[in-house]
């Protein structure tokens, strides 16, 4: 899960501050856990990485993401498939989580478009902006949540 968060014109990406992708600018997002609502964790998530007050209000797609770099020592590969939100959001005075983030930092689409793996954690953060930019945007009805006993 996560959130491409847009304002003047420019993406809001943050530097992991550990783990393998230490040092790499990503969007807000992060892991769901068991029996979370996705849109519960989005909101958590953004909150713990920006301080900031995020409201969904369309999903964006939904990106399949396979990192080969990643590749386990069982010869697994890792392959995420995420849930990208765009929506509203305002400050909070909070500040970022330092045990995840390292900085926060705007960036014009241009700029993304430029960045290689070394710089971006995931290389289909290019696509996700480009759908941001072009218009993309799907109900949030579209997912459904359910529990079952």
């Amino acid at each position: 899960m996560g959130a491409i968060l847009e304002k003047d014109g420019k993406v809001l990406l943050i530097k992991e501050a550990g783990g393998r992708d230490k040092g790499k600018s990503n969007q807000p997002a992060g892991w769901i856990d068991v029996g979370q609502n996705p849109l519960d964790m989005v909101i958590q998530e953004v909150r713990e990485e920006t301080g900031l007050a995020f409201t969904p209000t369309y999903i964006l797609g939904v990106y399949s993401l396979v990192r080969k770099d990643h590749e386990g020592v069982d010869g697994n590969l890792p392959h995420a498939v995420k849930l990208i939100y765009t929506g509203e959001f305002k400050e909070t005075g909070e500040k970022p989580s330092v045990e995840e983030i390292l900085e926060m930092k705007w960036f014009l689409p241009e700029e993304i478009y430029s960045m290689n793996s070394e710089i971006l954690r995931d290389m289909d953060i290019k696509k996700e902006v480009k759908d941001y930019f072009a218009g993309k945007r799907y109900p949030l009805d579209a997912i459904s949540h359910t529990i079952a006993d």
